[in-house]
């Protein structure tokens, strides 16, 4: 993938300087609970508290585990001069060209688009969704309309979750940002509207529905993006594809646990994250993501 020549986007707040006192062990990608599930997933319960855990902070900007920690999200925040490994700087570079290109993409297809911030950070951050440490993953704040990634993320994909390569790192910042807008669109609102009245199984339903749809307007971008700022390389696409497989929720809890309980999927499995990335980057028609409708996931 051919970034360099990309411009680059006024929408990036770096605040890796930035060290925050508190934080939370959740999701990432869109609320995935990748520690979390290593860990509890092979319980019933554990899946249950993951999947509640991540969807309270994710949709209603609550995050409980605070009142673990005493109840307070205050964060001490020491500010110094930050000096990032090339490597670090070199992908803090890539993420502000990528997030340009977006912007580029949904300006073109989109009235009015709001552009989003994404916000660097190391170790915690402090957001309007509650306090998130790096083991979070990337993440969207509705209450604020601000991505959030750590860095390192991208390593963790690399050696843990064996999904490497610069087209997969970009989809991840474009899976975020499908969520912007989602929440744009309204969409965000409706899944919240809907805790209470449904039950946590069909509740579970939905959210995969949701992450489904940012993995094709993912797609979506990909596909303008190709035509219009970014020179792919061979392989490229095979990337991102590898890096939805790498997050499906059948992947995971098979790597963790060794079985599959499909009533507690958040995100989709590994099948469906591929086919619906793979549909918004062969049609780039935002009209043909319809999750919520599709006859088949």
């Amino acid at each position: 993938m051919k970034w360099r020549s990309n411009k680059r986007s006024s929408n990036v707040n770096d605040r890796r300087s930035a060290s925050s006192g508190r934080g939370f062990s959740g999701g990432g990608l869109g609320g995935m609970l990748i520690p979390l599930i290593l860990k509890l997933v092979s319980t019933k319960k554990g899946l249950i508290i993951v999947a509640v855990v991540g969807l309270l902070m994710y949709f209603t900007g609550i995050n409980p585990l605070q009142f673990l920690s005493g109840g307070s999200t205050t964060n001490q925040v020491t500010n110094t001069t930050y000096k990032g490994t090339a490597e670090e700087n070199e992908l803090a570079e890539f993420s502000n060209r990528v997030l340009r290109s977006t912007e580029d993409v949904w300006n073109s297809i989109l009235s009015n688009y709001q552009e989003p911030t994404l916000v660097l950070f190391t170790n915690s951050v402090s957001s309007a969704c509650g306090s998130a440490s790096s083991a979070t993953g990337p993440f969207y704040c509705p209450g604020d309309n601000q991505l959030y990634i750590d860095l390192s993320f991208f390593q963790e994909m690399e050696t843990r979750l064996n999904a490497p390569g610069d087209f997969a790192q970009a989809y991840v910042i474009a899976h975020e940002v499908g969520h912007h807008i989602q929440n744009l669109m309204g969409t965000t609102e409706k899944m919240q509207q809907l805790r209470g009245r449904v039950s946590q199984k069909e509740y579970n339903q939905f959210s995969v529905k949701l992450e489904l749809q940012a993995d094709f307007l993912a797609g979506v971008w990909a596909h303008h993006a190709k035509n219009m700022d970014l020179v792919l390389d061979q392989g490229d696409l095979q990337e991102a594809l590898n890096a939805a497989f790498a997050i499906g929720d059948d992947r995971l809890q098979k790597q963790s646990s060794g079985r599959v309980v499909p009533d507690s999927f958040t995100h989709g499995t590994s099948a469906q994250r591929m086919r619906w990335f793979r549909k918004g980057f062969e049609t780039g028609d935002i009209k043909q993501g319809d999750t919520f409708n599709a006859t088949t996931l």
